[in-house]
């Protein structure tokens, strides 16, 4: 992670008359803590990064990103929805996997190992879906070796996983494709390092494509971030979530896909085309719209009903009232033991 400048805390609360009645949500926009012994902040997208001498302390916010651009509306708990997800697969597949995770304080927070993030993103696609069906559009067929025939159709099956990995783009720029070969030429990741990063994608896109399936969906594609801690490799950040993955429903895709009708998506994706159909990518010049109460709900509910569905756990919202009063005081508490 790299330093950041400390930005001013800025909470929004938002009221959903129709579907939230009177109740009014708070959302964590930002955190700007000053914690004993912190040696560094840093503000990704979506999480505030605190770190210590041997660990970092994560706290997923209610900000939402697309195209590489910071969302100004923030969805109410989108946050504890990531943190409990990625909680939820960590625990489940650290058997094959080992992850940075060492405690999580809080609904939003996840304190792990400080790592020395791999600089490139694993990438792995089951699926023709996403910026990866927009490139075979427009006449790609070769992605990082792996050739995809002509023919094809949005959201179409491949034949089996690909990786396709991605650079990590400082906050504002664009992530870029970028081949395995190219990553060992550049020297970015050693290769024994990046063949045991290639086995740890397939192995945890396989289990959660399991778990996936075992709760009625489909896991269509992820990213995975992975990083070096005394020598070892961990998987950091996320796995798993709306912000991460793309999801289909199982039962009704085979007859959808039939039809060549367009995929419902359980996933940020919503929002993603949400922004196209209101002439927003991420380009220069283009405004980024504002989003409605009601739609902010929405949203927030599919992010519940995924977790939900995944974890087969009943969604329990942390309490908003004076939310980052005590987000603060169960940081402390931990880091005071």
């Amino acid at each position: 992670m790299n330093e950041g400048v400390n930005g001013q805390t800025l909470i929004h609360s938002l009221t959903h008359s129709h579907t939230y009645s009177s109740l009014s949500l708070m959302s964590i926009a930002q955190t700007n803590f000053q914690f004993p012994a912190q040696e560094a902040f840093y503000r990704g997208k979506v999480r505030d990064v605190y770190t210590f001498a041997d660990r970092l302390l994560m706290i997923a916010t209610d900000r939402i990103s697309a195209f590489d651009v910071i969302l100004p509306q923030q969805i109410p708990h989108k946050g504890q929805v990531l943190n409990q997800l990625s909680m939820f697969f960590m625990q489940a597949t650290a058997q094959e996997v080992p992850n940075w995770l060492l405690a999580s304080p809080d609904a939003n927070v996840a304190v792990g190992l400080r790592c020395k993030p791999l600089p490139v993103e694993m990438v792995i696609r089951g699926y023709l879906v996403g910026s990866a069906w927009r490139a075979y559009q427009k006449g790609q067929r070769d992605f990082n070796g792996y050739v995809l025939p002509d023919g094809l159709r949005e959201n179409d099956r491949l034949a089996y996983p690909i990786i396709t990995p991605t650079t990590k783009a400082e906050q504002g720029k664009h992530d870029e494709d970028i081949t395995s070969k190219e990553i060992l030429a550049q020297g970015l990741v050693l290769p024994e390092v990046y063949e045991q990063a290639e086995s740890y994608t397939r192995t945890l896109f396989r289990m959660g494509t399991e778990i996936a399936e075992r709760n009625g969906l489909i896991l269509a594609d992820t990213k995975y971030e992975f990083g070096v801690h005394e020598g070892k490799l961990y998987l950091i950040d996320e796995i798993h979530t709306p912000d991460s993955a793309r999801y289909f429903n199982l039962a009704t895709f085979d007859e959808i896909q039939a039809k060549g009708e367009r995929q419902p998506q359980r996933s940020k994706e919503m929002v993603r085309q949400w922004l196209i159909a209101n002439n927003f990518q991420g380009r220069e010049g283009e405004v980024i719209p504002t989003m409605s109460e009601e739609w902010i709900a929405e949203i927030r509910a599919e992010y519940i009903s995924l977790y939900e569905q995944l974890t087969n756990q009943t969604f329990q919202p942390a309490p908003t009232e004076n939310r980052l009063q005590s987000l603060e005081q169960h940081i402390l508490q931990y880091l005071a033991q």
